[in-house]
């Protein structure tokens, strides 16, 4: 949970956002609604991450996104945008109050009708979208939820992604602590384990960009 890519002094920070991000209108918008949150404003990812993403999206011609974490609707929100007018992203959350937030920028940046919000565990959301046949349906995932669950969530991202298709996993520096072996808490431990298996994989390509918190981008072989 990162608003700002963490290893970046301010000041390069705002060179970054002035040179290196064309952020839109609706996007800036909602990211100063979130940040009125306060501390829990770190939980959106920064706007570079957030261009990174839309721009992956674009590259592989993402028609079907999907999304585990919702928040205040930034990432949702800047995917979209890179979505084609008849592209669809599904986005899984447990919170009303945040999403809220969400649905009305969404509605605001003219992108609410290629967006669907399925509240609940993303759990049994991602459990039924296996099991009802959508599978490989997916183009690009974005995995940015607790934490605990994170092997679940990326197994089933990798179910219903096609071949070539892409999975990003966020905060895996988890501020520094993931190579801090004096730190072994709950949500530390299922970062190193999501990071070690999806290293492992055979079945992806991947790589850690050090954008925001950390960015883990997977690319599904077959």
């Amino acid at each position: 949970m990162s608003n700002q890519t963490w290893v970046f002094p301010k000041s390069m920070r705002e060179y970054l956002h002035t040179f290196g991000v064309r952020e839109s209108p609706a996007a800036a918008a909602l990211r100063s609604r979130t940040a009125e949150l306060g501390r829990i404003s770190a939980m959106q990812i920064c706007p570079e991450q957030g261009a990174l993403m839309a721009l992956l999206a674009h590259s592989i011609q993402a028609q079907r996104a999907l999304e585990i974490g919702t928040f205040t609707g930034y990432s949702a929100l800047v995917v979209a945008e890179a979505l084609p007018p008849d592209g669809q992203l599904l986005t899984c959350d447990v919170s009303e109050d945040w999403t809220a937030i969400a649905k009305a920028h969404w509605q605001k940046a003219g992108v609410a009708d290629r967006i669907e919000l399925r509240l609940g565990p993303a759990v049994d959301t991602l459990h039924e979208l296996v099991h009802s046949g959508q599978g490989r349906s997916f183009d690009f995932a974005f995995i940015d939820a607790d934490k605990e669950n994170y092997e679940k969530y990326y197994e089933s991202a990798y179910r219903l992604v096609r071949p070539s298709g892409l999975i990003c996993i966020d905060n895996v520096f988890w501020g520094g602590s993931v190579a801090d072996q004096s730190q072994s808490d709950a949500s530390v431990e299922a970062i190193r384990r999501v990071t070690r298996q999806v290293h492992s994989d055979e079945r992806v390509d991947a790589v850690i960009v050090p954008v925001g918190d950390g960015l883990m981008i997977a690319r599904k072989r077959h």
